[in-house]
C-alpha cells in the first residue's frame, strides 16, 4: 500500500501536513480481507476507526429467523466505527467483505491521543460529521428522485472500480442489491437486460457482468 494511501483518503486527515501524516501512518493498521471472510460480528468490541482503503463491506444484521438484513455498503473511501473514538460500544452488526479488501484501523486510545497533539483534526471530525449527515439527506434524496438506471448504473462501476476490472461476478445477491437501491430483485433483472440491449453491458453465466462502455453508462438517467 503506498505511503499515506490510507490516510489521505479521509477527510479529517485532509489538512494536515506531510510530518503529521507521517505521525498518524505509524499508528496504522493494515489488514488485508478475502472475499467472503468476515471483518467485524455482532458483539465484537467497537475500538477503532475503519477505513477501506481498496473493495466493498456488506454490513449487515441478523433476524431473528436467521435471515441477513442488509443496512449498508462501505466502499473505497468510506469509514466505518466513527463511534468508537469517543466511547466505548460493542458492534451491533456484522462486516464481510464482498470483493477482495484493503483496510487501515486506528485503535481509539491511539486517536485520541492524536485530537490533543493536533486540534485541527477534533474540528475536522466535527465537519466530517456534518458532511455525514448532509450526505445522507442527499442520498435520502437520491433514492426518490434518481431512477433506478442511474442508481444501478453507479453502483456497477463503483465495484468495478474497487476491482480494477471491467468483467466482475456482481458481489451482492440481486435481493441485496435490490434493497441497496431502494428497488426489486425483479426491476434489477430488467434494467441489467436493459443495459445489455442497449450495448453498454453483457451478462454471463454465474451473475458475471462486462462493462463494454463505463462512460456511457455513467451517464444513464
Amino acid at each position: 500500500m503506498a505511503e499515506h494511501e490510507c490516510v489521505q483518503l479521509v477527510p479529517i486527515f485532509s489538512e494536515l501536513g506531510s510530518e503529521q501524516l507521517d505521525t498518524i501512518e505509524s499508528i496504522v493498521r493494515h489488514h488485508h480481507y478475502p472475499a467472503g471472510s468476515t471483518l467485524f460480528g455482532a458483539d465484537d468490541p467497537l475500538d477503532s476507526l475503519m477505513i477501506v482503503a481498496n473493495g466493498q463491506v456488506k454490513v449487515y444484521q441478523l433476524a431473528a429467523n436467521g435471515r441477513e438484513q442488509l443496512l449498508y455498503l462501505l466502499q473505497t473511501g468510506d469509514i466505518d466505527g466513527e463511534a468508537a473514538l469517543f466511547e466505548n460500544q460493542r458492534r451491533t452488526s456484522f462486516g464481510e467483505a464482498l470483493v477482495p479488501t484493503d483496510v487501515c484501523s486506528i485503535r481509539r486510545s491511539d486517536f485520541q491521543d492524536l485530537m490533543q497533539k493536533y486540534p485541527s483534526i477534533s474540528i475536522n471530525v466535527l465537519n466530517v460529521f456534518g458532511k455525514r449527515l448532509s450526505q445522507l439527506e442527499r442520498q435520502t434524496t437520491s433514492t426518490a428522485t434518481e431512477s433506478v438506471e442511474a442508481r444501478l448504473a453507479n453502483y456497477i462501476t463503483e465495484t468495478a472500480a474497487a476491482l480494477k476490472t471491467d468483467t466482475f461476478k456482481l458481489p451482492l445477491k440481486k435481493k441485496d442489491l435490490a434493497t441497496f437501491l431502494g428497488t426489486t430483485p425483479e426491476s434489477i433483472s430488467r434494467k441489467l437486460a436493459l443495459f445489455e440491449r442497449q450495448g453498454l453491458i453483457t451478462q454471463k453465466p454465474g451473475k458475471v457482468i462486462e462493462i463494454n462502455d463505463a462512460d456511457q453508462l455513467l451517464l444513464t438517467e
